[in-house]
Parts: C-alpha cells; structure tokens; sequence
C-alpha cells in the first residue's frame, strides 16, 4: 500500500467517529416564550422573527386582553374585586379583531397558543379550586371572543379552545407550593407547565401528569451573576425597572453575550434545552428583543439547533429519553 493510499486511510479512519459522534447527539433546542401576548404590533413583529429565522415560539396569552367592556365587567379573578386585572384589558374591539386575527394565523403558523391565565394575579396562595375558575375564565374567554366582537370564529377555532392550548405559565412564575396548581392543570387538559425557576438550564420533569419546564439562571454582565433568563429581570437589573433609552444598545449587547454564552454552553456540552421568556413590552428601548432578533438570527439557521414550541420540544425531549418523572410529593 503507497504512503499516499495509506495517509488517506488513516485520515478518513480518524473521521468516522468524529462523524457518527456528531450524527447521535441530540439538536439543541431552543424555547422561545412570550408573556401577556397583547401589543399585535409585537404579535407581528415577533410573528415575522420567527418566520424568517424558521423558529416556533410559544405564547403565554393573558386573556383580559381579549375582553371587551362588558366581559370587563362580568370578570372577577379569585379574591379580587370584580371588574380588576393587574394588566388591564383590550381597548377597544377592533383592537380584540386584529388581535384575535393575529392568535389564530400564529396557530395556523406553528406557533404554540399557551394560558397565562387572565387577570395576571399572583396564585401563590390560591387554592385548587380558585385556579380551576381562572382556567374555566380563559377557556369561556377563548371560546366566545369571536363572537362578542362580532365576528364568527374561523373553522378549527374552537378545536384550538378545546384541544389546543396544552401549556399554562403562571402569572410572576408564582407557582402555588404543594399540588393544588398541577391538579386543576390536569383537570383543566393541559399538558405541560412552564413557571419554575432553574439553577441553570435543565431537562423538564413530569409531576403528576404534567410535563414541568423552569426559566433558568443564567449568567449576566461582568460579574457573570445568575439572572432569570428573562426580559424583565434584566431590565429590572439594568435600569432598576425604570426605562433608559440612553444605553439601549449597551443592555442589548449584555443580553445577547448572556444569551449566547448560555446557548454555547449548552451547544458544546450536554445539549440541554434553553429556554428564554419574553414579555410584549420593549424594554430600554427594545435592547432585549433586539437580543432575541441576535440570537434567533444567529442559532436558529443550524442544521444542529431546532428553535421550537414547548409542544413541539417535549416529543423531542421524551425520544432522548430524559424526562424524569415524580409524583411531585
């Protein structure tokens, strides 16, 4: 065998397990998350990121603001005076038409259609029974929003009401402590939750039938301290909540370094989703979604990387065979 014939051997020898190893590891998955899902300026927007970046995103509605003055005064969260929403409610009905419209072509789009209840409360003391009337509340919502703008709803909607809307994420991340919360999660037909909080990025769990995700901590800034890897917390941590357009670009470029070094991380090591929430607000001038346009723009165009729906990542997940799963006790 010549030298040349027998260095060619070896090179393509060394390869092949290079590139079966690179063949079994898992996609990374990034979760993408919207809260309150309101402005339809931003349901465009964010609508237009994915599509052009082939991503999925999930969107935690608040459903006040798909009511209307008289369902205004019609609701009443668990132990709040009625006619109350810490988030306020639609402005008008044509605002709830173009942003019923928006909903259902993000459905329609792949997007995930999630709860984030409707009044924006914090549950942490609320009872089975008082989150089952919450859910019961978006349910009727979702239901009869078409029509109470005078709109009959599209073919398929209704199958959306009862059948598509598997995740719920707590209104503040307030899950409530023991298992109250989970069981009117299962009665209510959801699948899966999503308002824990992680020491880094981890695998969800199932708890009692629903599959748990948790926002991680990631870290932020030059002392690297670990934040929730969401908008306001940065914003929060940046500005001290209050809005400075002046170092806009400064709190974009801290965010994006803190999402990308989250990403690599997990890219070049154990593959684990990571999954970043934000809010339909543009914070210090729009910094963090800008960040989000970064890294979407950036990750999600890799063979490697699938940037997906809660819905669409725990098949994945489930086929890794790495849901762990605990009675929750």
């Amino acid at each position: 065998m010549s030298r040349l014939l027998l260095s060619t051997c070896l090179s393509v020898s060394l390869l092949i397990p290079a590139i079966a190893e690179a063949a079994d590891r898992p996609k990374q998955l990034v979760i993408i998350s919207f809260d309150g899902a309101h402005d339809n300026a931003l349901w465009l927007k964010s609508r237009e990121m994915a599509a052009k970046n082939g991503a999925h995103f999930t969107y935690f509605l608040s459903c006040t603001f798909l009511m209307n003055e008289a369902a205004k005064k019609a609701y009443q969260a668990p132990h709040q005076k009625r006619g109350k929403s810490n988030v306020g409610f639609a402005q008008s009905d044509d605002e709830i038409r173009e942003r019923l419209g928006n909903i259902w072509h993000a459905h329609l789009e792949g997007h995930d259609i999630s709860s984030h209840a409707c009044g924006h409360f914090d549950g942490r003391l609320w009872s089975e029974a008082d989150w089952s009337a919450e859910y019961a509340t978006f349910h009727a919502t979702l239901e009869n929003a078409w029509k109470s703008v005078g709109l009959q709803a599209p073919a398929g909607w209704q199958d959306l009401v009862d059948h598509g809307i598997k995740g719920f994420r707590a209104p503040y991340l307030s899950a409530t402590a023991g298992a109250d919360m989970i069981a009117a999660e299962k009665k209510a037909g959801f699948s899966y939750d999503a308002s824990l909080v992680t020491k880094g990025p981890a695998m969800p769990v199932e708890e009692d039938g629903i599959i748990r995700f948790g926002l991680p901590l990631i870290p932020e800034g030059p002392s690297e301290k670990p934040i929730i890897g969401m908008d306001y917390n940065l914003f929060v941590r940046h500005s001290k909540g209050e809005e400075d357009t002046a170092d806009s670009t400064e709190f974009e470029d801290r965010a994006y370094a803190a999402f990308k070094e989250a990403f690599d991380k997990q890219y070049a090591g154990a593959r684990i989703p990571l999954q970043l929430g934000f809010h339909f607000v543009e914070m210090n001038g729009g910094a963090y979604w800008r960040a989000l346009d970064r890294l979407v723009s950036d990750v999600c165009h890799r063979t490697d990387v699938a940037c997906v729906s809660y819905s669409e990542a725990i098949p994945m997940i489930e086929a890794r065979g790495k849901l762990e799963r605990t009675s929750g006790l």
